[in-house]
């Protein structure tokens, strides 16, 4: 392995690595690159103007102290995003499943393609794409979009796949895959099945086929039963939210960044609502809105009401300059092979529901979906809107699920099903699950979407695959 350190934090063995992949598996398979044939199978794909050849995938091995000499299993964890780092953790039970997870495995991190420490592709990486691609007689924004479309699951899988030849002696491991985790653990059984021995996924399986416009027709009714529930708890909220949208709509308010603070931008602060406790998250935000003396709610509510920590706070829960890819990549992720445009999937929706409108009241927040005004307004993603756009339009992506391998699939395939998660549906996920071979649905409604972050869902899981002797 190409280690580049090790160390100990808190209860935990830590080793950081890197190795090269293609930007761009067209034509290539990782087991006959793992053996070094690098010669590109059927049409060789148009290369990528300015962009590299290879790029880096970036890793963490971590292990019980007491375990780091002892020949375990390998879990790999698939972060979920699109657009997440993993996790980095300050001890084993700072992220729940990871406590349980050391006392039976060695445990992989991977950073997915694009994100943390594997050649990261933030604004200034698609500023730089473009000025080469220019300078190379190329259209910069269909490079930009190229690019993008090499970061999704087909992608990421072969990534994991190349990784685990080259770097773990070709052992099989099992996979632990949460939210957009659960998608790649699909796109993995689709391809490499035998490089898994079991396969957990946590709110996370995707509805097969893939269809985006489906997806939101499903979730836009949840969002709006989540902003209910959150009104139902603090009531006195409905009228303090409406207050601050008043005062929005009369314009020019700015968020620290630059970026302007319009009432669609602050129904994105429904994003939280898949997680617990997202409702008092949302409360307190409110409780300190407006520079009253006693916070109180003015009569004529302006722009010079609002207090520089609210909007600091909106900021913070409503920026992804951390992981921009999340909002760039989130409709391309139901992108599979040859597709209808998906042109703006949850904004064609949301214009359906006059309930989600920005001026009817009480206001309506929206849960996990990408509009195209972010890409003008929200500074990090400006650099990201042309080749978005272009995507838009595009009906040609990498193949992502194999339908007929998933039915004969004979890994067993555990999975949580939050039945109130509101990012991915749970009668979707069933259909899904109904027509995988060897799959366990444990369906529950004591979670929400983040529920591995807790100590129990991973280890029930665990213990259900036990049971069955599907864990060797």
């Amino acid at each position: 392995m190409a280690k580049l350190a090790s160390y100990f934090i808190p209860g935990l063995y830590v080793e950081d690595h890197s190795i090269d992949v293609p930007l761009d598996w067209r034509g290539l398979e990782p087991a006959l690159l793992a053996c070094g044939l690098t010669m590109r199978a059927g049409a060789f794909p148009d290369p990528i103007p300015g962009a590299p050849e290879s790029i880096k995938l970036f890793y963490r091995v971590i292990c019980a102290p007491e375990h780091v000499n002892d020949d375990l299993p390998l879990l790999v964890f698939l972060q979920g995003g699109p657009g997440g780092a993993c996790p980095r953790p300050v001890s084993p039970t700072d992220d729940g499943w990871i406590a349980e997870a050391v006392r039976h495995y060695r445990v992989i991190l991977p950073d997915q393609r694009g994100v943390g420490r594997s050649s990261r592709v933030g604004g200034r990486t698609m500023d730089v794409l473009a000025e080469r691609a220019r300078a190379a007689g190329a259209d910069p924004v269909r490079a930009q979009a190229d690019l993008l479309k090499r970061l999704l699951a087909p992608s990421i899988v072969r990534d994991l796949e190349y990784l685990r030849l080259t770097q773990f002696g070709g052992r099989p491991w099992t996979t632990l895959g949460q939210s957009y985790g659960g998608f790649i653990t699909l796109s993995y059984l689709s391809s490499y099945p035998s490089g898994i021995t079991a396969a957990f996924t946590c709110g996370g399986i995707p509805h097969v086929p893939a269809n985006a416009a489906e997806v939101y027709a499903h979730t836009f009714p949840r969002m709006a039963a989540k902003t209910n529930a959150y009104y139902d708890r603090y009531p006195d909220d409905v009228a303090r939210v409406a207050a601050v949208a008043d005062a929005l709509a009369t314009g020019g308010i700015v968020l620290p960044d630059g970026g302007p603070l319009t009432v669609e931008r602050l129904q994105l602060l429904g994003s939280d609502f898949g997680m617990k406790p997202s409702f008092e998250r949302m409360h307190w935000l409110f409780d300190t809105a407006f520079e009253q003396a006693d916070g109180g709610i003015p009569s004529h509510p302006d722009p010079s009401d609002l207090t520089d920590a609210f909007l600091m706070g909106v900021l913070d829960r409503t920026n992804t300059r951390a992981n921009p890819l999340y909002w760039t990549l989130q409709e391309f992720i139901y992108a599979d092979g040859t597709t209808a445009p998906i042109r703006w999937a949850a904004d064609a929706e949301k214009a359906r529901r006059p309930a989600f409108d920005g001026d009817a009241r009480p206001l309506l927040f929206t849960g996990e979906a990408c509009f195209p005004w972010m890409f003008e307004q929200m500074p990090e993603l400006a650099p990201f809107g042309p080749a978005v756009h272009m995507l838009m339009e595009d009906i040609e992506f990498d193949q992502v699920y194999d339908p007929i391998r998933l039915a004969a699939n004979e890994v067993p395939l555990h999975a949580a099903v939050y039945f109130d998660d509101m990012y991915v549906d749970a009668g979707l996920q069933l259909d899904t699950l109904s027509r995988i071979g060897n799959a366990h649905p444990w369906v529950t409604n004591g979670f929400e979407h983040d529920g591995v972050h807790g100590d129990a869902v991973f280890r029930h899981l665990y213990a259900e695959a036990l049971a069955a002797g599907h864990l060797a």
